[in-house]
């Protein structure tokens, strides 16, 4: 009799600390999905920001452009073609 009774408690311990377990595992996987789920959303604005930031590369390359800002920002110009010279190796 006495046996049975701390087999069934021995039993009902064990279950309920499984319960406890089950629980547990679950709202871990619940955070770590809400967190799976923030960096998704994070890669994928990375992702847009990367094409905005490549197109924008793309444009500020060209020649045209190179060219404006050095005629704004730097005061360059185009010297006269007879105040070049030209260096040929010999």
């Amino acid at each position: 009799m006495k046996g049975q009774v701390l087999l069934v408690a021995g039993l009902a311990v064990a279950i309920l600390g499984s319960g406890v377990g089950v629980v547990y595992t679950e709202h871990a996987n619940r955070q770590l999905f809400i967190e799976l789920q923030k960096l998704q959303a994070e890669r994928d604005n990375l992702e847009i920001e990367w094409e905005l930031l490549q197109l924008e590369q793309s444009t500020l390359v060209t020649d045209a452009v190179i060219e404006q800002t050095a005629r704004t920002r730097l005061n360059m110009l185009i010297p006269d073609p007879g105040a070049v010279l030209y260096i040929t190796p010999q």
